[in-house]
């Protein structure tokens, strides 16, 4: 199939090789891209707070993570027999305080050190719809299935969305000058909201997106959304939800990805890498074997080269 969304292509050197540092938050794109990257072991930290689906939660825990600002008891509330925040995704919990606590400063000081160090840095925004706690006018990641009346329901205003970005973008460069920064705007639907809602919501955030990066240096936009909305405009693109892309069009999205991002001189090290997980998901039928435990031999020596050249690699 040839695709016709147009993508600038990017100087190589800011392209994604295995000196790289990647770091993807935000909708369900990043885990997809994510996943991606990780079968061929590029290093990558992938929504260290699950799933984010608006743009004032990714802001929320960036201001965190770059201002050093721990996780404490006063951000926690008690459901259904466990403590969590609002913070993050609702996977992110725990039968104590301290438990949670320890789990959700762990993951922010993962978020702390890409944010650092990244080289490449991917937001996806999945909808431009958030909630409010109505007793405290707090926008949340996630209502934890918390009943709706404690909830009040706004749409973001494209000038929101780009104000929201912006800083997001002025905050990291304060600590890493250089990182490559890519928005892009998931292509799964929220059909919850509604059809003309969702449409709605798509819109907003393209436009406050496109308004953020316009004028900022080494900030990028990637058409994932256009990509399954008016390319593979056809439900065989879809899962059998309809809702989220398939995994032929996941892949589609990974080929059009890689020709911009990913360096092409790492071809062969990743069909190398793809070699070795192969091997090592291999079940033999005599795990005991001479010839088995010849193939174990080669396999490791193919590991240990691979290590020579890109010492982070692990299998």
């Amino acid at each position: 199939m040839k695709l016709q969304t147009h993508i600038t292509l990017n100087p190589e050197e800011l392209q994604i090789d295995y000196g790289s540092k990647v770091m993807l938050m935000g909708s369900c794109f990043s885990e997809n891209i994510g996943n991606e990257l990780e079968a061929v072991k590029f290093d990558v930290l992938q929504n260290p707070f699950g799933i984010i689906f608006n743009p004032l939660a990714i802001e929320n825990l960036v201001q965190r993570a770059i201002e050093n600002k721990p996780f404490l008891e006063e951000d926690l509330f008690e459901f259904n027999g466990f403590w969590r925040t609002y913070e993050t995704h609702s996977l992110l919990h725990a039968a104590s305080k301290t438990e949670v606590l320890h789990l959700l400063n762990e993951r922010l000081r993962q978020l702390t050190n890409y944010l650092n160090k990244g080289t490449h840095l991917i937001f996806t925004f999945g909808t431009a719809w958030i909630y409010r706690l109505k007793d405290s006018g707090s926008s949340v990641a996630n209502c934890h299935k918390v009943p709706q009346h404690k909830f009040r329901k706004e749409l973001l205003t494209p000038e929101q969305i780009s104000e929201s970005i912006h800083r997001v973008i002025e905050a990291i460069r304060t600590v890493n000058p250089r990182a490559a920064i890519i928005g892009t705007v998931s292509p799964v639907r929220h059909l919850k909201d509604g059809f003309v809602e969702n449409s709605l919501s798509k819109a907003h955030l393209v436009t406050g997106i496109h308004a953020a990066l316009k004028d900022s240096e080494n900030a990028y936009y990637f058409p994932s959304y256009e990509i399954v909305m008016d390319e593979l405009r056809d439900y065989r693109f879809y899962a059998e939800d309809m809702l989220h892309p398939n995994a032929t069009a996941v892949k589609i999205i990974w080929e059009k990805f890689s020709e911009v991002w990913i360096d092409s001189d790492t071809a062969q090290t990743q069909k190398e890498v793809k070699s070795v997980q192969n091997g090592l998901n291999h079940r033999a039928f005599d795990p005991e074997s001479t010839q088995h435990m010849e193939f174990r031999r080669k396999l490791q020596e193919k590991i240990e080269e691979l290590q020579k050249k890109i010492p982070h690699l692990k299998f």
